[in-house]
């Protein structure tokens, strides 16, 4: 796990639309965050950023079985392809617009739990302490963050998905994880820290 980076956290506030500012387009020209600077080097996506940190500061986001390696670049893509982009503040909006407010939950809890299906699938003979043994690992840090937005943003219930339940009961006793929760942001809105 990477721990102990110093960096500057800028905040950007999706509501009010600050990911389309032509100072952060200039940076990630689709509008998303998050994005890392690095002296001359930008990086955007969150798969990306984290393989470029692992390269720059090694730290083994990967198991050295190729088996287990496979795993975790599934369910990283399980997670930044068929689930997370799906329930973007962005789509959501639009499906709000051009469906109806009902229909943009439904949307969202429909691909979290077809996407929190094949993950219980795909993990339930590899898990060990996390996702894929008893070290954190490149699965682990995509898990964490879509498993405790389905709890608290989209309601999921969790009882259907047992070992990703465990799995977020692990994480939540991990001080980085703790860290990296929403409500700990510097710019976390009141609705989210209480």
């Amino acid at each position: 796990m990477i721990v102990g980076l110093r960096y500057e956290y800028i905040p950007v506030n999706l509501v009010k639309g600050e990911q389309f500012n032509p100072e952060f387009t200039e940076l990630n020209p689709i509008g998303y965050v998050p994005v890392l600077v690095d002296g001359d080097v930008v990086v955007y996506d969150s798969f990306a950023i984290l393989m470029y940190l692992e390269e720059k500061y090694p730290h083994p986001l990967l198991p050295s079985n190729l088996h287990k390696r496979a795993i975790n670049y599934q369910a990283a893509n399980i997670v930044s392809s068929s689930i997370q982009p799906l329930q973007n503040l962005a789509v959501l909006k639009y499906i709000e617009e051009k469906v109806s407010a009902d229909d943009k939950l439904s949307w969202a809890t429909c691909h979290i739990t077809k996407g929190f299906q094949a993950l219980e699938k795909l993990l339930k003979d590899h898990e060990g302490r996390y996702a894929t043994g008893d070290e954190v690992f490149l699965a682990d840090l995509f898990l964490a963050p879509q498993i405790h937005g389905a709890i608290k943003r989209f309601n999921i219930d969790m009882v259907q998905f047992p070992l990703l339940s465990r799995l977020n009961d692990a994480y939540s006793e991990l001080p980085p994880f703790q860290d990296a929760m929403p409500e700990k942001q510097p710019d976390a809105p009141p609705s989210v820290v209480s």
